[in-house]
């Protein structure tokens, strides 16, 4: 089945055919949660609670892209939550020291050690910078730099003016340079 017939038998009920559009779906959904949120647990509970309620709202589906459809409950439910958490700040009781984001195929073994420390380190700092934007500029960064989505694509899910999305874009960037700038471990290689 294609998304389109899977987003119609979603739309009446098949269970099976949604889970198909999560399936589909949800690495990119994860990724834009966990760069809004900054945290993995974070990331999987506004991911699974997005898609519950994709799930309980789909027949509100009236068509166009069905990416971007969803992306906007994904970021709408983590605004909600970052709303919630600044209104009722909470400590973590215990640090997790594991990266979610181990990936073993995906390793480059030409790469040496100090090589993959320094990416590690630097990929790190830009999440860190990243967290830094308000969630506004953050989406609109996320989407653009890091999912590689168009102008056109960034309108449909977050349901901007292009003018707004441009503008937004333009901030987050001019403010990521300026926190990196000011990182004392940041390579000269990357100050230009």
């Amino acid at each position: 089945m294609n998304e389109s017939q899977n987003i119609q038998a979603a739309q009446k009920g098949d269970l099976a055919a949604f889970n198909r559009l999560v399936m589909a779906h949800q690495g990119l959904a994860y990724n834009v949660a966990w760069r809004l949120m900054g945290s993995a647990d974070a990331a999987a509970d506004s991911t699974q609670e997005a898609f519950i309620k994709a799930f309980k709202s789909i027949k509100q589906y009236r068509g166009g892209s069905f990416k971007s459809w969803l992306l906007r409950i994904v970021s709408n439910t983590c605004y909600d939550q970052l709303r919630y958490n600044k209104r009722r700040p909470t400590e973590a009781l215990e640090d997790d020291n594991f990266d979610s984001d181990y990936a073993p195929h995906l390793i480059d073994h030409a790469e040496r050690p100090e090589e993959g420390l320094l990416r590690q380190e630097l990929g790190d700092m830009l999440q860190q910078a990243i967290s830094q934007l308000s969630p506004d500029q953050r989406l609109v960064l996320i989407l653009s730099d890091v999912e590689g989505f168009s102008y056109q694509e960034i309108v449909q899910t977050t349901d901007l003016a292009l003018g707004t999305v441009k503008s937004r874009l333009n901030r987050a960037r001019r403010k990521l340079r300026d926190i990196l700038l000011k990182q004392e471990l940041l390579p000269q290689q990357y100050r230009q």
